[in-house]
């Protein structure tokens, strides 16, 4: 029996069978270069014809304000998502970002190669740093304390940007950039900062602070007393949203080449939380998606200019009704799950042929 067994498993043609199952198996790439290789083939989709100008300036400049709301969507998705704080000043985060970078590449004297990312750099930081200025008090309150509390600081923000000699006051700031004018370059910045946006809010999601910060939201006091510093949790997660909305400010500046501070009041705060709230709280896959969504559908209703504004609260109330969690709930889209799905399905249409001559 032993012997049997011994040269049926040593056996050429075991080896060889054992090898060939091994060649036969299809090699399983890791889910990073999958994602890698879907991200840079999106990117090369977009900026091929913007490079050859097969895409015009318009059309270039929705795909750079859908990667710079993509930014602010993320980023506030990680406060009101993920941590479960209602916070209604984003706007004034992106306010503090867009001037600093606009006046950092306008007046360093540095050439425009290093001026544009070191002002997109000095943006992020000096948000951040209003970050913890409002963070520490604001955040030992919770729900609409909070919010109001946030509210507040956004319009502090504008009203100071108005008083502010060196910010040009309600005549606005005219921001020169050269990276602007040439819509190739720019994009590559936009999506390549809006891409490394949502690879480190999922990393940081799915670490071991993202469980903390996720911990919080569900219960902050069990949290708490199974030895989670929320406060610590909470004040870093609110100065990294506001970070990654002063890089997302310091792009609109040097994209749109204006900026006044009526733009970043109260109303654009909300249609930030509306672009959270309908790709569905806590899925950074529900904010690409949203953002991407709600920046293109005003452009496509603009032939509609009396009715725009009235057909796109329909769509977002009828959405809401139907889906209230919104359009991804908690979920996030998988590669592995959408490659198994297409496999399910090629494989079902497959054998339906195959059934029907069986039957015949």
């Amino acid at each position: 029996m032993k012997n049997r067994m011994s040269t049926s498993h040593d056996s050429p043609e075991g080896q060889g069978g054992k090898a060939d199952r091994i060649q036969g198996q299809t090699v399983q790439w890791p889910q990073w270069i999958r994602n890698f290789l879907l991200v840079l083939l999106l990117y090369a989709v977009f900026e091929i014809p913007i490079a050859n100008k097969d895409i015009n300036r318009y059309y270039s400049g929705i795909l750079i304000m859908i990667c710079i709301n993509i930014i602010l969507t993320v980023s506030l998705n990680l406060v009101s998502g993920f941590l479960g704080q209602l916070v209604l000043g984003h706007a004034g985060f992106m306010s503090v970002g867009a001037y600093t970078a606009a006046l950092f590449s306008m007046n360093s004297g540095l050439p425009e190669n290093a001026a544009f990312p070191l002002g997109l750099l000095a943006g992020g930081l000096v948000a951040a740093l209003f970050g913890v200025i409002i963070g520490i008090p604001a955040l030992r309150l919770h729900g609409d304390y909070l919010a109001i509390i946030t509210l507040g600081f956004g319009e502090i923000i504008r009203v100071l940007i108005l008083a502010m000699p060196f910010t040009g006051g309600a005549r606005g700031l005219t921001v020169k950039t050269m990276i602007s004018r040439h819509p190739d370059a720019f994009f590559s910045w936009s999506f390549g900062l809006a891409a490394l946006t949502v690879f480190t809010a999922y990393t940081f999601i799915h670490s071991r602070h993202g469980r903390a910060v996720i911990a919080i939201r569900e219960d902050e006091i069990a949290a708490e007393a199974s030895g989670i510093n929320t406060t610590y949790y909470k004040l870093i997660t609110f100065v990294f949203s506001a970070f990654l909305a002063g890089i997302a400010g310091g792009l609109y500046a040097s994209h749109v080449g204006a900026l006044t501070p009526v733009k970043f009041d109260f109303n654009y705060s909300t249609e930030i939380l509306v672009m959270v709230v309908l790709g569905g709280m806590a899925s950074i896959t529900g904010s690409i998606i949203s953002a991407s969504v709600l920046t293109i559908l005003p452009e496509l209703l603009r032939d509609f200019s009396a009715y725009r504004m009235l057909v796109y609260s329909i769509i977002l109330i009828i959405v809401m009704l139907f889906r209230p969690s919104g359009l991804m709930g908690e979920r996030e889209f998988s590669m592995n799950r959408f490659v198994g799905f297409l496999r399910t399905f090629f494989s079902r249409s497959r054998r339906k042929p195959d059934s029907s001559r069986g039957d015949a």
